[in-house]
């Protein structure tokens, strides 16, 4: 799949709004830290994906009832849905200076019934032509192995398209509205769980 980058500048991949917050002083400790640890971009990114992906619970996994959806939330809170925490590695990667941007899969059932959308991130490192795209989600449930990698895609699941999947190719800049409408209306996760969106 050729992904197609919303905004042909590069430069909007790098800015920041009210989700992807990273100039938050929250935003800025914990990407210091790692840079200090990991002070090159290919090892910081992911130094900085496995941070978010096994340090930051997601919220349906750990019972956390609590809905994030500011980068700065998820990483001062620890806990967010697949796409909070896509925003939190988008913003660690945006404060090194490095694009990141927002795409999404619709995922479902074996029979194609209960579709949802999934957030993940892409990203482009220095010297590379292609974006990459990463899924900090967390590895839960058993089976789910997604792991940080440039070539070869080790997403938590791949899309079945006869069960109605879809791998969309679009590369946002920001949140999709759809998916920020619906997590700064959810007062907690039950609610949320019951209102995610089903399409783009």
């Amino acid at each position: 799949m050729e992904l197609i980058q919303q905004n042909p500048d590069i430069s909007a991949y790098l800015t920041a709004d009210e989700a992807v917050d990273h100039g938050h002083p929250v935003v800025r400790e914990i990407s210091d830290r790692l840079w200090a640890e990991h002070p090159d971009a290919y090892s910081y990114a992911k130094a900085a994906f496995e941070f978010v992906r096994d340090a930051i619970p997601h919220s349906h996994d750990s019972g956390d009832p609590r809905v994030t959806w500011r980068a700065s939330d998820v990483l001062e809170q620890g806990t967010g849905i697949c796409y909070a925490k896509s925003h939190a590695y988008a913003a660690l990667l945006r404060a090194r200076g490095i694009p990141a941007a927002l795409c999404y899969q619709r995922l479902a059932d074996d029979d194609g019934s209960n579709p949802v959308i999934h957030g993940l991130v892409a990203l482009k490192l220095p010297g590379e032509e292609e974006w990459a795209r990463q899924d900090p989600r967390g590895n839960v449930p058993p089976g789910v192995d997604a792991r940080f990698s440039l070539k070869e895609e080790r997403l938590a699941w791949a899309v079945r398209p006869e069960a109605g999947e879809v791998d969309y190719p679009v590369l946002h800049a920001e949140p999709h509205p759809v998916v920020l409408a619906v997590l700064r209306a959810a007062p907690d996760r039950p609610y949320l769980w019951r209102t995610l969106p089903t399409e783009l």
